[in-house]
């Protein structure tokens, strides 16, 4: 039997994670989810693997080769110009499924017993099989009702909270005969779920549900991406280990050094030529990839650490993610939820707040604290606050939001009932900054005197003879056009 491995998803919902890697090639205990599929086949005797891809498609590529290295055959089908959706890829590569297949989604960990689906399938003749699953909320997947013999009777993909009608949901993975291809139109978009199956539904094709026992997640979202970690971890999955488990509950690498004096909690995953120094102390929960050095000192508290970073002196890390090749200095803290993307790096002394996300390449300075999301620019700065008054990039270190709370902390700082003068240049993104700074000093209670678009020179000019408690302006920077 052949199995169609949908790996095409660049993972939105994964980002930054994915913005180098599509979602199947996303490391889950040091290995990609892919990899962890491909494991589960061969268990099952399924060397065939047909990959489809869209988004990055040489990474896959490049690391599994033609699949001998995996004990598998693996061929690529690329869709070029757009993506054809679920069952659109499958459509286009009818001419080799010519008898039952088996496609599973690139973007799942599960141990199923795929043959128990298979043998279900043929008992029953089915023309489909949807492998279901029970979990305790619905709402974020499809929905299938089957009767008793298991044929299904009706399904809804993705309902709202009053739309459930039951626990058994579609996990992706399907065992199709090649005639059901047949209905869809080639080099079309479609859908299983939306399009496929519906249409099967109305035809009276035989079409069953396998309700499957064992462990599934979709690592769909970053909550997700943990705990499947967390899950694989304490072993409630069944996955390959790709190092050797040196006492129970501690897996460790080749070539790796550990410190005598440093402390290790099981479970642990610690890959390949790795350096973990002295008094570093390493929490139960905690995967750390190849080629990662632990300063002297340093708290891991359950982090996923990727290949190739280096985390410093004294770095406290709580159940966040740190990237391919990132850098976490000395006494820098990431936050429980964060993720810092890959080549990133966190400054001495710099915290990164809870559920933060840093794009790869990004670089927060020492001693700063991120408590939004680092996406367009190139720096997260220690402060905004120099010799020329406020300053950084607008609309992304000076938003409207904080230019609320610096006019909310200002207007404080005044007597009740004080009065505020503002101006600004004529430029848009003034006129917002300065309109997000009044919000914020009325709502402290502070009177304005708005002289709107006007010329410093006035402005210190008129103060004066205002009788007012202070002044703000607000302009463009006078050398650097994308600084407030």
């Amino acid at each position: 039997m052949r199995a169609v491995l949908m790996a095409g998803g660049s993972g939105t919902r994964l980002r930054p994670l994915t913005c180098d890697l599509p979602k199947p090639m996303v490391p889950i205990l040091n290995r990609p989810i892919a990899e962890h599929i491909i494991n589960l086949l061969k268990r099952h005797r399924i060397t065939e693997v047909i990959a489809t891809l869209h988004y990055l498609p040489d990474v896959m590529r490049d690391y599994f080769s033609d699949g001998s290295d995996f004990g598998v055959q693996m061929t690529y089908a690329v869709e070029e110009d757009q993506p054809l959706g679920t069952a659109g890829c499958v459509k286009n590569i009818a001419d080799l499924l010519d008898s039952t297949f088996l496609v599973i989604s690139g973007d799942s960990i599960t141990d199923f017993d795929l043959n128990a689906a298979i043998e279900f399938h043929q008992r029953k003749q089915s023309k489909a099989t949807l492998i279901l699953t029970r979990v305790p909320n619905p709402i974020e997947f499809g929905v299938v009702i089957t009767d008793t013999e298991g044929r299904i009777r009706r399904f809804l993909e993705k309902p709202s909270s009053s739309e459930i009608f039951s626990d058994t949901v579609n996990t992706g993975t399907y065992i199709l005969e090649p005639e059901v291809l047949d209905y869809l139109p080639p080099m079309t978009e479609s859908d299983f779920s939306k399009d496929l199956f519906p249409l099967l539904l109305d035809k009276g094709e035989p079409m069953y549900g396998y309700i499957a026992s064992g462990y599934w997640c979709d690592v769909g979202h970053l909550e997700a991406y943990r705990e499947a970690q967390y899950d694989a971890l304490h072993r409630k999955v069944k996955l390959d280990f790709a190092y050797q488990e040196r006492s129970p509950g501690i897996w460790i690498g080749q070539n790796t050094y550990i410190d005598p004096n440093a402390h290790i909690e099981a479970p642990v995953l610690i890959g390949d030529n790795c350096r973990i120094g002295p008094r570093a102390i390493v929490e139960a929960g905690t995967v750390i990839g190849d080629n990662v050095t632990i300063g002297a000192d340093a708290n891991l508290k359950r982090p996923i650490v990727w290949n190739g970073a280096i985390i410093g002196e004294e770095a406290h890390l709580r159940a966040c993610t740190i990237g391919r090749g990132a850098r976490v200095d000395r006494r820098a803290n990431v936050l429980e939820g964060a993720v810092v993307g890959s080549l990133s790096s966190v400054g001495e002394e710099a915290n990164v707040a809870p559920s933060v996300r840093v794009w790869p390449s990004k670089q927060i300075e020492s001693g700063a604290t991120l408590n939004i999301n680092l996406i367009w620019g190139q720096t997260a700065q220690r402060n905004l606050f120099g010799q020329r008054g406020v300053s950084g990039l607008a609309n992304i270190d000076i938003t409207p939001e904080f230019a609320v709370k610096l006019g909310a902390a200002y207007g404080s700082t005044l007597k009740p009932g004080a009065t505020v003068a503002i101006s600004r240049d004529q430029r848009g993104i003034s006129r917002m900054v300065s309109r997000s700074l009044i919000a914020g000093l009325m709502s402290v209670g502070v009177h304005l005197q708005n002289l709107e678009a006007t010329a410093i020179p006035i402005t210190r000019a008129v103060i004066p003879t205002l009788k007012v408690a202070g002044g703000i302006h607000v302009r463009l920077h006078p050398d650097r056009a994308d600084h407030i």
